[in-house]
């Protein structure tokens, strides 16, 4: 039997891997043998089943797979119970079946019955992530936002763009300068369903500066890119230079933007234009370091280091 879809289906057995042959009666078999015919009826290389345990009339085996394709388990029972009876050794009563709990439970069902489920399913999960894709939440980092010494226009700014594009838009809150709490708070917005994430400050080479090392302790691949390079030691400047960050959480996109307003001003077409175009990490942040460091150029008059993509 074929699967309907071009692309076969695969199946996690979820670490329930046992078959049960109920009604099977064993007469100085070889358990071997056995083994691999049921492995053959599931199109299974022989080996990949084990002979487990054998009671009465039960004979139990394991799957030693990980997952099967579904064209391998829908609807197999008979052909398993088949191969088993052709085994010297081993008969298969009237009324013999296969049982088995989770996945490989479907043995006995009919294929087009799992696989008009499977559709479904799909259907459900890409309608779930389609809303997950346009669920964002903004934070606002630094200690002057977190005790309301300052005006939030970043969160003005950010919700109103991002609502003009279409998304559901979140304030998650003020947060302090502090790694972990930067991290756990982006870790339990992913978990509550927003699949974009948005910093704005803490970004800077001082030494109360840290989201960019919150994203990329989630994601210690994300793209770090320098808008400015500085000596540390230099003024208040303890680190080498003023980073953005682009990342990823379990799916989720995050990004961490510099704390001036005009500065996010300045990024949000960027940042726009690569949710919508689907961007990668590392093309959306060049895309967004390309803006600030022109705008930084220019405001300084002088060149600003121009790395696409430096160490973490």
């Amino acid at each position: 039997m074929r699967t309907t879809s071009r692309t076969p289906v695969g199946l996690d057995l979820l670490d329930k891997h046992e078959l049960r042959l109920v009604g099977v009666e064993l007469r100085a078999a070889d358990l071997r043998t056995l083994a691999d015919a049921v492995a053959g009826a599931l199109d299974l290389d022989p080996g990949e089943v084990l002979v487990t345990d054998v009671l009465a009339d039960a004979v139990t085996l394991d799957v030693l797979r990980p997952s099967l394709y579904a064209h391998q388990l829908l609807g197999r029972d008979q052909a398993v119970l088949t191969a088993a009876a052709g085994v010297g050794g081993v008969d298969v009563t009237e009324g013999a079946t296969v049982e088995a709990r989770g996945v490989l439970g479907w043995i006995g069902a009919a294929p087009e019955v799992v696989m008009a489920a499977i559709a479904d399913g799909r259907r459900q999960l890409d309608e779930v992530q389609r809303r997950v894709a346009r669920r964002a939440v903004v934070f606002s980092t630094g200690a002057e936002m977190a005790a309301g010494e300052v005006r939030d226009t970043n969160r003005t700014t950010l919700e109103r763009a991002l609502d003009a594009a279409g998304f559901d838009v979140t304030f998650g809150g003020h947060l302090q300068d502090d790694r972990d709490r930067i991290a756990g708070a982006i870790r339990a917005a992913v978990d509550r369903g927003h699949g974009v994430v948005i910093t704005t400050g803490g970004t800077g080479a001082e030494a109360k500066d840290c989201t960019v090392e919150a994203v990329v302790a989630l994601d210690p691949a994300a793209s770090t890119p320098y808008l400015a390079k500085f000596t540390p030691g230099t003024g208040r400047h303890v680190k080498d230079g003023v980073r953005i960050a682009v990342g990823q959480h379990k799916g989720s996109l995050v990004v961490a933007l510099p704390g001036p307003n005009e500065e996010v001003r300045l990024a949000l077409p960027a940042v726009l234009d690569g949710l919508a175009g689907g961007l990668g990490c590392d093309a959306l942040a060049a895309a967004i370091a390309d803006v600030l460091r022109t705008h930084l150029r220019s405001r300084a008059g002088r060149p600003v280091a121009a790395h696409a993509k430096e160490p973490r």
